[in-house]
């Protein structure tokens, strides 16, 4: 189990900006003032507001991540198959809202928590997974979903 890394909030899709920008894919490297986050040694994101001044007209064209996390890395973080997001015959596929960027698909894990009422404090460990498959402790807490399927909050 791992924790669930803060959303894309306050970041841009890295391979979105250089294909509207026209550069090439190395030059964030060189841009000392703006961070930028990888996640799963694949995905590589830049910070908002905080492009160089010569491409900052560039954001208002950018695709907003709220609460969104590439599928393959938001597998990983909830410990489930990445089929669950990948395919519509799957159980909880439509529970989900998802985005494409760049070829790239995002699901919105934020959205789901907020409907379903699932509390996750920042430091906390999720599982998503059958039921019968979640391992509960004292410290945890059991969100019940549809089709046998169920969330555990550690922490």
């Amino acid at each position: 189990m791992s924790c669930l890394p803060n959303t894309l909030n306050s970041f841009w899709l890295w391979r979105e900006v250089s294909s509207k920008l026209g550069v090439s894919n190395p030059l964030y490297k060189y841009w000392k003032d703006t961070p930028n986050l990888k996640l799963n040694n694949k995905y590589i994101f830049v910070e908002k507001n905080k492009l160089p001044t010569k491409y900052e007209y560039i954001e208002p064209r950018l695709t907003d991540l709220s609460g969104h996390l590439p599928i393959k890395f938001a597998s990983d973080r909830l410990h489930l198959n990445e089929h669950v997001f990948s395919y519509e015959k799957m159980k909880l596929y439509k529970e989900f809202e998802y985005k494409y960027v760049q070829d790239i698909k995002f699901v919105n894990i934020k959205k789901f928590f907020r409907e379903n009422g699932i509390q996750v404090g920042k430091n906390s460990i999720v599982q998503l997974g059958k039921t019968k498959d979640l391992e509960l402790d004292a410290n945890s807490t059991f969100y019940n979903l549809k089709d046998d399927y169920g969330i555990v909050v550690y922490g």
